[in-house]
């Protein structure tokens, strides 16, 4: 690992945002301490895990702090008498409170999985699936005090094949470009040779979270738009329908020659079937 001045500082939580660390990871920007969000029970034994991102730093040796609050944790101490250069978020998790944003010498910057100022918001990826955008993207941004709503200072444009991906698939695709942009942008952004661009906020659209009840599908409805849900809520919530009151989940289907094709299902209270086995119940 490439060693650096302690003076980044990265924000991030899931799986897909140790993408951005896979990039950053032999560069001079390897950030020298990560913040994430604390472990959390998870499972059906509730046992507390670490987040990608923790797992991901203590592999690599880097100092982890997890605060609960970003004001009023102890843990944020480590900031009161050191200086830091940049700070770089990728899907923390946590909004990051204004005196944080104000802390570091050149401010933080944002890896955001849109074209800004399209998709803003919490799910940007699904959105973009469930639109049929065709044409996807990344977006760095300087981050200010509203959401995903700074200027620009690069942008990279992708066109799947094929498509559409399932989100987890399209994550990676994005989340490996961003980081792969982000060590592009970092080195002309610190020596100020870089100018970045105002967004057009007319232009701004914003997504929303995700519930459970998004994943409902009609099978009477259009097959494609069907498709691109299965495609979309692929990690969660997973597709399903009812049948006889009963939930039964879509784990696995295919669009051929215009129709939606399920192939195997988890109806309420049984195991994983072929959806033909269901269809003979």
């Amino acid at each position: 690992m490439t060693s650096m001045s302690k003076s980044i500082a990265y924000f991030g939580t899931p799986r897909f945002s140790t993408l951005v660390l896979d990039a950053l990871r032999d560069t001079p920007y390897c950030p020298a301490l990560i913040i994430t969000t604390p472990d959390r029970p998870q499972g059906r034994g509730l046992a507390m895990t670490a987040s990608p991102v923790k797992v991901w730093a203590e592999t690599n040796g880097i100092p982890t702090i997890t605060p609960e609050n970003l004001k009023t944790d102890p843990e944020l101490d480590i900031f009161a008498n050191s200086e830091w250069d940049l700070f770089i978020v990728a899907a923390y998790g946590k909004i990051l409170p204004t005196e944080t944003l104000s802390l570091p010498a050149h401010g933080c910057l944002n890896v955001h999985p849109s074209l800004l100022p399209r998709y803003r918001g919490m799910s940007p990826i699904e959105s973009q699936i469930l639109n049929d955008e065709r044409v996807v993207g990344v977006s760095v941004i300087r981050m200010d005090e509203e959401m995903d709503h700074g200027p620009i200072l690069a942008q990279a444009s992708i066109v799947p094949d094929p498509w559409p991906p399932r989100t987890r698939d399209l994550e990676d695709v994005l989340w490996h470009e961003g980081g792969l942009l982000l060590t592009e942008v970092i080195p002309e952004y610190l020596a100020g040779t870089m100018e970045p661009g105002t967004q057009d906020h007319s232009l701004a659209t914003y997504t929303k979270k995700m519930t459970k009840n998004d994943g409902l599908i009609d099978l009477t409805a259009d097959p494609y738009t069907n498709y691109l849900k299965y495609c979309a809520y692929d990690e969660w919530p997973g597709t399903f329908f009812f049948k006889n009151k009963k939930r039964v989940k879509v784990t696995q289907a295919e669009f051929v020659d215009g129709h939606f094709i399920i192939q195997r299902v988890i109806p309420e209270g049984k195991k994983e079937m072929a959806y033909a086995d269901f269809e003979r119940v």
